[in-house]
């Protein structure tokens, strides 16, 4: 079966065809290291880690190249450090909070289970590559200098707006534009612009005299330009393979909130800049995210972040294990809006809770017929719905216990969606740690669930313990030596 991938340049699902299958090329836009990233953060680092699992598995790992970049130099970000370190020279503060915000990125992503990219470029890392692209644009007639700035002149490329599918006089009407006298256009936007006094600030292009810093959008395009063209191992195995397409690569990535405006800008920049017919031969985007059926905003108080999910109280009165969250987003398929809530965590968490049960801590089979269907399901636009519909069915042929070695071939189909990497130990350990326990909340429940056993209310001491349970606890029923009266004990389930 062939992979096909919904392309949001064509807004149709294509056969994947790579440039070359022995050096398949994705890049995916990261996050900006100013706070912890949000739940909405999470599903583009999930949905596109599947991806690339796929991509390994289909041309072999040392086949792939898959770049997700770290921005880490914004105005969000210089606005945060002043706010958070105001003690601190502004570039010191700068530092501290990329730093800090990048480290605490990384721990909280490990936990949802994602493989790291192939390469994870910092933007302050590739200015020269920016400069070079500003002088490239300005030189071609794409761009233009004014006061200090660079901007790219949008009337020069008669198809911007292909992405996107808006024409230009659509965009001017419903578009928030900084109306600055110096643009040419009103859609034109900024490259390249001068630091304020404590910003980071670096050598400006085009002979600008004044140090300045790089906008948004061109960071994109020269980290996608170093990494996925110009790094020298892509570079001789383009070469060796005599093709014709310099800065042109597989598959472009990220939320839907970006296709307007960023990566219809980085399409330009990079377009106009080398010449090209595209920038990336697919893109694809996931759907936004919702919780609790409300967009997710600090003003209504839903904003969650990864590490609130994973380390507090926060949602849902507990903590979750990261391959809950990793399980919750794959039941959704990636182009869909999603709900982020409780009941579909709790649904995740039932669901592997069920499946470790049954694997225990079984190594996942070589071969596996469940893992051929997976990959089909995954083949077909990264259809996680159907593959995990697979998985049930492997979860019941598996606790039967009738088929030989289900349970390792169980194992090696969810092991394609990055589910069931570790055996029963660990996840009951992580599961476990992961509960926050209000003591005297469980003894009143056990005190009422005793009550009710008294009285004979059989239901009302069932619905009661399967409540308890549901909280990760486990109790024990006995008598009270002295009196002979019931008593029940409880702990945090293990």
């Amino acid at each position: 079966m062939t992979l096909t991938l919904y392309n949001t340049l064509t807004r149709r699902k294509e056969p994947f065809q790579p440039i070359d299958p022995k050096n398949v090329r994705m890049y995916v836009c990261g996050p900006t290291v100013y706070d912890l990233a949000h739940i909405g953060n999470a599903r583009p680092i999930i949905v596109f880690d599947v991806l690339f699992r796929l991509l390994r598995h289909l041309y072999g790992e040392a086949h792939v190249t898959y770049v997700r970049n770290i921005t880490d130099v914004d105005d969000k970000i210089n606005a945060r450090a002043v706010e958070r370190y105001p003690e601190l020279p502004p570039t010191e503060a700068i530092r501290k909070l990329t730093e800090e915000t990048t480290a605490q990125f990384h721990k909280d992503i490990a936990a949802l289970g994602v493989l790291e990219p192939t390469v994870e470029p910092r933007a302050t890392e590739h200015i020269a590559e920016m400069r070079a692209l500003c002088d490239a644009l300005v030189a071609n007639g794409h761009a233009y200098v004014a006061e200090d700035h660079v901007l790219f002149a949008v009337g020069s490329m008669p198809d911007y707006g292909r992405l996107a599918r808006r024409s230009l006089e659509e965009m001017e009407a419903g578009a928030r534009v900084d109306v600055a006298p110096y643009k040419k256009g009103p859609m034109d936007f900024v490259l390249w612009k001068p630091s304020k006094p404590g910003e980071p600030a670096w050598p400006s292009p085009a002979g600008i005299a004044t140090p300045g810093r790089p906008g948004w959008h061109i960071e994109c395009s020269a980290m996608a330009d170093r990494w996925l063209w110009e790094e020298p191992r892509v570079r001789g195995l383009l070469s060796e393979a005599g093709l014709k397409q310099p800065h042109v690569f597989d598959i472009h990535g990220g939320g839907i909130d970006l296709v307007f405006p960023h990566h219809e800008n980085e399409v330009a920049q990079s377009r106009c800049a080398h010449g090209t017919r595209v920038m990336a031969n697919v893109w694809m985007h996931n759907g936004f995210l919702q919780v609790e059926g409300q967009k997710m905003s600090k003003s209504l108080g839903n904003f969650v972040t990864i590490n609130e999910l994973l380390e507090s109280d926060a949602f849902g009165g507990k903590r979750w294990p990261g391959e809950v969250l990793r399980l919750a987003m794959l039941m959704t398929h990636y182009r869909q809006p999603i709900d982020f809530s409780v009941r579909n965590l709790e649904t995740a968490e039932k669901l592997l809770d069920n499946w470790y049960r049954v694997v225990g801590d079984a190594t996942p089979a070589a071969t596996s017929d469940f893992a051929h269907q997976v990959e089909e399901a995954l083949r077909d636009d990264l259809n996680t719905p159907a593959a995990i519909t697979h998985l049930h069915t492997a979860y019941d042929v598996a606790r039967d216990g009738v088929e030989a070695n289900a349970p390792a071939r169980f194992k090696a189909a969810a092991n394609m969606l990055g589910l069931l990497l570790s055996g029963e130990t660990e996840w009951r350990k992580a599961r476990s740690s992961g509960i926050s326990v209000d003591g005297a909340a469980v003894d009143k429940l056990i005190a009422a669930r005793l009550a009710a056993r008294k009285a004979k209310n059989w239901a009302e001491g069932d619905r009661i313990r399967d409540e308890l349970a549901a909280m990760g606890i486990q109790l024990k029923d006995g008598k009270d030596p002295a009196t002979g009266e019931p008593v029940t004990t409880w702990e945090v389930k293990r």
